[in-house]
């Protein structure tokens, strides 16, 4: 992928997060340009979740900076962050609570409008053309519960997108969902990519999943260890280093021995 201007869109300079006496991710110093598409791997607790949060203004740098779309305001709910796009790690959807695919996806309207406007037509429409990019607007009136959880992922997507986001960031967005239904879901997002042009930050475990997708992987533990095209990255010294022990590497596929199951 060539990017005709490199313009820069996230920007970390020698950053560091955490709380006074725990640094969850340590003297980050990497730039996401426009347009990319990019994966963030790494342990368990290796500082994913907090780069996910520094990246949606919930944290601020312990020391260095942190720059998006060229405003190194540190102010964290600056208006820009309507401009990121976030799929939150799936929760359960309760069966019976009665809220429809329309009225999920409307939800990402309340973020780009300011809490003082109340959603019109104009919103409805880009709702719905949300619910279009992910071939759920057939499903509008549906209780967001009767669907199958791959479903449920296809409309929070809508629901991120409502936004008119400039970026895209997933935190493993295939967690809890079968194996063609985490397949589907991301070639959807690369479809979305290609299709709307989005700059996409892919938080996973899944390495395999992504490795021929990615424009670059960023392998993290606690510091960054790479931010490279997938070849580069996924080379056995490098892996052995950040995964240890719980790092199998078979002919085709890395296997990665991890519980996934202790999310907080």
């Amino acid at each position: 992928m060539s990017i005709a201007r490199q313009e820069p869109i996230i920007r970390f300079e020698r950053a560091s997060f955490g709380f006074p006496g725990v640094i969850a991710l340590q003297d980050i110093s990497l730039t996401i340009h426009a347009g990319e598409f990019v994966g963030v791997i790494g342990p368990n607790g290796s500082g994913k979740t907090t780069l996910c949060r520094a990246v949606l203004g919930l944290m601020a740098p312990l020391e260095g900076h942190l720059h998006i779309f060229d405003c190194a305001c540190e102010e964290l709910r600056c208006h820009h962050r309507a401009k990121i796009g976030y799929l939150p790690q799936k929760g359960v959807v309760d069966r019976n609570f009665p809220v429809t695919v329309l009225e999920t996806v409307m939800m990402g309207r309340y973020g780009a409008l300011g809490l003082f406007r109340r959603p019109g037509i104009k919103d409805r429409e880009i709702a719905m053309d949300a619910l279009a990019h992910v071939a759920m607007d057939g499903h509008k009136d549906t209780a967001l519960g009767h669907l199958s959880g791959g479903q449920q992922q296809r409309v929070f997507i809508a629901r991120a997108l409502a936004q008119q986001p400039k970026v895209l960031l997933l935190d493993e967005p295939t967690t809890g969902l079968d194996m063609t239904t985490q397949h589907n879901v991301i070639e959807l997002v690369q479809h979305l990519h290609e299709e709307l042009n989005l700059t996409i930050l892919l938080i996973t475990h899944d390495i395999n999943m992504i490795r021929s997708r990615v424009d670059r992987l960023v392998l993290l533990k606690t510091k960054l260890y790479a931010a490279a095209p997938p070849a580069e990255v996924l080379k056995p010294e490098i892996l052995r280093e950040v995964y240890g022990k719980d790092l199998v590497i078979t002919e085709k596929d890395l296997v990665i021995v991890e519980d996934y199951h202790h999310h907080h």
